[in-house]
């Protein structure tokens, strides 16, 4: 709250992006993508897109030793979830990165796909 009283809401609710008029939420895609035979987790984000105004990217931890790749990601998104809310990227990370709260760090996830355009 500033000091004129206004509420300013930060955190998850923020993490909304809108595909191409449709609102998107990464905890939903999230979980769905977690649903995926050989991913352990999942954190999603909205990137820029020149036609769909944003669209989703996706940054997963495999189970140890699985072979998947963006290809078969991306796949198996377009068969269990809507178009719109499919990852359109995929990044594989040894670990997510987390906050001091035990939460993973969107922002970092943020930087990383903005240093990667």
């Amino acid at each position: 709250m500033d000091e004129d009283g206004y509420v300013r809401i930060t955190g998850r609710i923020k993490e909304m992006f809108i595909v191409g008029g449709f609102n998107c939420y990464p905890a939903e895609i999230e979980n769905i993508l977690c649903d995926m035979p050989g991913i352990a987790r999942a954190a999603v984000i909205g990137v820029s897109d020149e036609r769909m105004g944003e669209v989703a990217k996706a940054f997963l931890v495999k189970d140890a030793g699985d072979p998947l790749d963006e290809a078969a990601v991306i796949e198996w998104s377009r068969a269990h979830m809507a178009n719109y809310k499919m990852p359109r990227s995929v990044v594989f990370l040894s670990e997510l990165p987390m906050n001091a709260g035990g939460k993973v760090d969107k922002a970092t996830l943020a930087k990383s796909a903005e240093v990667e355009r």
